[in-house]
């Protein structure tokens, strides 16, 4: 993904979830997916999918059931 594609994303990101703090960055060494943060914190990774022609984005985002405490 390139900046203009990573920009996209998290404009998208921004719109959707109406929070300014989300940034999408290039990951070192991959170009085919991207992190999803917001603020300083690691929330998700973004894949790209670039199948049969048809480019789709997939978000993965984990949560560990220590976050669910507190």
């Amino acid at each position: 993904m390139d900046k203009t594609e990573l920009a996209k994303l998290q404009d998208y990101f921004r719109r959707l979830f109406n929070n300014n703090s989300i940034k999408v960055v290039a990951r070192p060494r991959k170009t085919d997916s991207a992190e999803v943060m917001i603020g300083d914190e690691f929330v998700g990774i973004i894949s790209l999918d670039d199948e049969d022609g048809d480019r789709s984005y997939a978000f993965n985002m984990s949560i560990l059931d220590v976050d669910l405490e507190g």
